[in-house]
């Protein structure tokens, strides 16, 4: 099985996560993805100055430049609100059992 089939198979399963570690990988790849999105999209928008402030074609049309850099925005913003969110669920995940045991303490 190929490395690209293997990944897609294991992103696409509706199944619930065994356990912490996996949510943790599953963190570390959106955040891996945000990131490239983010630098693209920060490449894309200096491409499409460039070619405008020169009055040059540099592979595609300065408005195709800033059209990919929106792009490549829009993905950051889902895999950064993905991360936001597993983490924000992992925090109240981690205080609900801190005030268990507190509570089993006393």
């Amino acid at each position: 099985m190929s490395v690209v089939k293997k990944e897609l198979s294991s992103t696409w399963n509706h199944k619930p996560f065994n356990n912490r570690e996996e949510v943790e990988i599953e963190i570390r790849d959106c955040d891996r993805f945000a990131g490239i999105s983010q630098y693209a999209c920060f490449i894309f928008a200096a491409l499409g100055v460039i070619g405008d402030a020169m009055n040059i074609t540099l592979g595609l049309e300065s408005m195709s430049w800033f059209l990919l850099a929106i792009v490549a925005g829009l993905n950051a913003i889902i895999g950064h609100m993905h991360v936001v969110v597993a983490k924000h669920l992992l925090g109240i995940e981690a205080e609900s059992k801190k005030g268990k045991i507190e509570l089993l303490k006393q």
